[in-house]
């Protein structure tokens, strides 16, 4: 279970990771665009247009990646006083009540407006540069991907917290400003899905 965890964690993150370059790139675009449309009064058909598709595929496939670093929202206020063995088992259960369906129907349903979309080589109908979006349609098909593989992931992560009694925690990456005052501070934190727990130096715990 452990092997795979990581795998899965290891893929989300090394597309989440590929993807989120496209801010590079729509901050070019769109500074561009600024620039030929204020300065030299002659805009561009295109820059709107492409900076709103990549901003579609990183959101789309920065979905697994987000799921893998338990930073998704929640907003049950009930479920982060449970230990952790009744939040494993509640989410075990919604994982296959809720996410594997709608993840599936993200997979087919994105499979067939793709295909219909390469077929006809469909381009943007909102942009008189007729750019092709075809190649980012399939993008539906990739996060849906994605997301299924970490959903599984995530399965296991629950198992292993019925089993345990503790949430098994991706490797660490890149760390919210929050938890990095905290350390900058000197305290020690545990972090599983829906809170941060601070411990000073005192050893008093303050939930955040």
């Amino acid at each position: 279970m452990l092997r795979f965890i990581l795998f899965a964690d290891q893929l989300s993150a090394w597309f989440g990771k590929s993807f989120a370059w496209l801010v590079m790139l729509m901050t070019l675009g769109m500074t561009y665009e600024v620039v030929v449309r204020y300065i030299f009064n002659n805009p561009t058909p295109w820059a709107y247009e492409l900076s709103f598709i990549m901003y579609g595929a990183l959101f789309m496939v920065g979905g697994a990646y987000t799921l893998s670093r338990n930073g998704h929202v929640r907003g049950d206020f009930i479920y982060r006083m449970w230990p952790v063995r009744m939040q494993g088992a509640v989410d075990l259960v919604l994982y296959f009540l809720f996410f594997f369906p709608g993840v599936t129907a993200l997979i087919f349903s994105g499979w067939k407006y793709a295909a219909r979309s390469v077929r006809y080589g469909e381009v943007s109908a909102s942009s008189p540069a007729g750019i092709p979006i075809y190649q980012f349609k399939a993008v539906m098909v990739l996060a849906g991907a994605l997301l299924f593989i970490q959903g599984i992931a995530q399965v296991l992560r629950c198992i292993l917290a019925i089993r345990d009694g503790q949430w098994h925690e991706p490797a660490p990456d890149v760390e919210e400003t929050e938890i990095l005052a905290m350390q900058e501070r000197g305290e020690d934190f545990i972090h599983h899905p829906d809170h941060i727990e601070a411990k000073g130096a005192s050893g008093a715990s303050s939930t955040r």
